[in-house]
């Protein structure tokens, strides 16, 4: 099953630039699970944007940006 997981993340430079990146991968289980399979995905994103900063994130289904939390 595909998750999304929401990013809201900042500019290193400029922390008050923040934006919303959207993350697919495959989980086991409902949304609840995302929640525990994320904070790898979250780190392999950080990793790949070292001009980003992961300000806060959430699960969500895919397309619907979160909206349905």
């Amino acid at each position: 099953m595909l998750v999304a997981l929401i990013l809201t993340v900042c500019s290193v430079s400029e922390p008050k630039a923040c934006h919303q990146e959207e993350y697919t991968f495959a989980a086991e289980g409902d949304l609840k699970h995302c929640m525990f399979e994320a904070p790898p995905y979250i780190a392999q994103w950080s990793e790949s944007h070292p001009n980003l900063k992961v300000a806060k994130w959430k699960c969500a289904w895919p397309g619907t940006n979160g909206d349905n939390i």
